[in-house]
């Protein structure tokens, strides 16, 4: 429903939208909506980054958990990219070293990053950089 309205009025892009059932769950609509977690933005903690810059406990009383678990368990958070090209992708699976790269400018541990990034690594080894390695 929030996406429909941010097509037809908030955004404009849309405004006589009609579609069917079958092309809303067909995705026929312009533009993507990625949410974390899921295989473009593999990543839950970036829901984190969503609640603080938005506030959204206190503008909506969505919680999430220290695993980033949205409650109630019906809600839902993602971003809105309207670019009539814009397609969505799958991160393919990180080595060690991108895992490095991205602990570092997340100022995380390795044990950390390879904590949220384990299902998109390609080798699941154990790091020779972690400190519990």
């Amino acid at each position: 429903a929030l996406h429909l309205r941010v097509r037809r009025e908030l955004w404009g892009y849309a405004p006589e939208e009609q579609l069917s059932n079958e092309q809303l769950i067909a995705e026929t609509y312009r533009g993507i909506r990625p949410a974390p977690g899921y295989p473009a933005c593999p990543d839950h903690t970036e829901k984190g980054t969503l609640w603080q810059m938005l506030d959204v406990e206190k503008a909506t009383g969505i919680q999430i958990t220290e695993s980033y678990a949205m409650y109630p368990t019906a809600a839902v958070s993602g971003w809105y990219f309207a670019n009539p090209d814009a397609k969505y992708f799958a991160v393919g699976p990180v080595d060690l070293d991108q895992v490095s790269n991205y602990a570092a400018r997340k100022n995380w541990t390795h044990a950390e990053a390879r904590k949220w990034l384990v299902s998109n690594m390609e080798s699941r080894a154990a790091d020779p950089h972690d400190e519990a390695a």
